[in-house]
């Protein structure tokens, strides 16, 4: 159990953490996307409302989702412990000659991150928290299945131009994030090749641009146009 507590503090432990979680959550973001885009089905909300039924009492999909909680947990609070211990570390005067010709994103990761670690706390109580929690979610009935009508909870909130505009804030804070955080995910693991890195840079930079663009156009889709 030592060697595991001397790999969690040394330098190279916490960025195997940093990689390991971070890679985790961009499979999770996938998903999550997926069951995002059935909000924009032109069907009263039954797509997402089905979906959102079968993710909310599948066992396995549930441990997965506690699993994933955690992650996010340890991602944020290890990734802004960190982020203050290297400020520190190099002092106002030493971060800027050292920093110079890296980008703001990685530069600002910290902060980028608790930013993302605000909304996810907002956004995981008016939804998750609305309907494990509190019961705040009406049901609906389609057929003979009974399900929690969500759909009208994220239509309600996406209709506040406060919390729409919140939400395309943090996707692109979240874009900037995995600008920096997608590729050096990748470069913790060792796979730092001339031969593979123009495909890597390309894959993460498309990532970090088409995947918070599209959680930002749901919103927005469904303020203007809903």
């Amino acid at each position: 159990m030592r060697w595991l507590l001397n790999l969690l503090t040394s330098t190279l432990g916490q960025k195997i953490l940093m990689a390991l979680t971070g890679l985790f959550l961009i499979m999770f973001l996938v998903v999550h996307l997926i069951g995002n885009l059935q909000l924009l089905h032109d069907d009263g909300g039954k797509a997402f409302n089905i979906y959102a039924e079968f993710m909310g009492n599948n066992p396995l999909i549930q441990i997965v989702s506690k699993v994933n909680f955690l992650l996010i947990l340890i991602h944020a609070v290890w990734g802004i412990w960190l982020s203050i211990k290297n400020r520190k570390a190099r002092g106002t005067v030493g971060y800027a000659i050292t920093n110079k010709s890296s980008i703001w994103s990685s530069r600002n990761m910290g902060i980028l991150g608790t930013l993302i670690l605000v909304f996810l706390v907002v956004h995981i109580r008016h939804f998750y928290a609305e309907v494990h929690f509190f019961g705040g979610v009406d049901t609906i009935t389609y057929g003979d299945d009974q399900v929690h009508n969500l759909y009208e909870t994220v239509a309600f909130w996406f209709k506040k131009d406060w919390y729409v505009a919140l939400y395309v804030v943090c996707m692109a804070a979240l874009g900037f994030h995995l600008w920096h955080g997608f590729v050096s995910a990748f470069q913790t693991f060792g796979l730092n090749h001339v031969k593979y890195n123009p495909v890597i840079n390309f894959v993460g930079k498309a990532y970090a641009v088409i995947v918070p663009a599209l959680f930002a156009w749901i919103p927005i889709y469904m303020f203007f146009f809903d």
